[in-house]
């Protein structure tokens, strides 16, 4: 657990989990697929994944997976964890939550025998301050390209500009 002046960032436990479901139906993450969120609770059942939450005044105020059997193949032959699905409700964005959220996956994948973890960013403009605090925590693109849907994209392949097409980076851990 993480312990910040005004919130405290931690692993989500079962008796968090209806407030859980409760913050994403109310804030329509990822338009709230309620079975999206059943399988990543029987996931982090399997430990495939981490489910890591903010807490402010008990509240759920934002969330991170930490997902350690990524999809992105570039990430599977490395070995590396894949940060996915940062989110923070918007009256609390721009107080430090999110990167407090991405600094606990980084702390966990190195305390987990990790030497580099990854993480995928959009690339439309609804992206631009995740883009910008990924570089600034000293994130750097993978050198794949880009993605969609977790899968490279080739030369003269058309892809739609929408939260699946991404740029995978990579950060080293110490």
């Amino acid at each position: 657990m993480q312990d910040s002046s005004s919130y405290v960032i931690q692993i989500l436990d079962g008796e968090k989990k209806d407030n859980f479901q409760a913050t994403i139906e109310k804030h329509k993450f990822f338009g709230s697929d309620q079975s999206y969120y059943e399988r990543l609770f029987e996931r982090q059942g399997q430990k495939e994944l981490e489910i890591i939450i903010a807490i402010k005044s008990n509240i759920i105020v934002g969330y991170v997976l930490l997902n350690w059997h990524p999809k992105y193949a570039y990430f599977r032959k490395l070995d590396l964890p894949e940060i996915q699905d940062l989110n923070v409700i918007p009256q609390f964005r721009r107080n430090g939550i999110g990167k407090s959220l991405i600094e606990f996956c980084e702390k966990l994948a190195f305390s987990n025998g990790y030497d580099e973890i990854g993480i995928g960013v959009g690339l439309d403009f609804s992206f631009g301050a995740a883009q910008r605090i990924y570089a600034r925590l000293g994130y750097i693109p993978d050198g794949q390209g880009v993605s969609y849907d977790r899968k490279q994209v080739n030369i003269g392949e058309l892809r739609p500009i929408d939260e699946n097409l991404c740029l995978m980076m990579t950060k080293k851990l110490k």
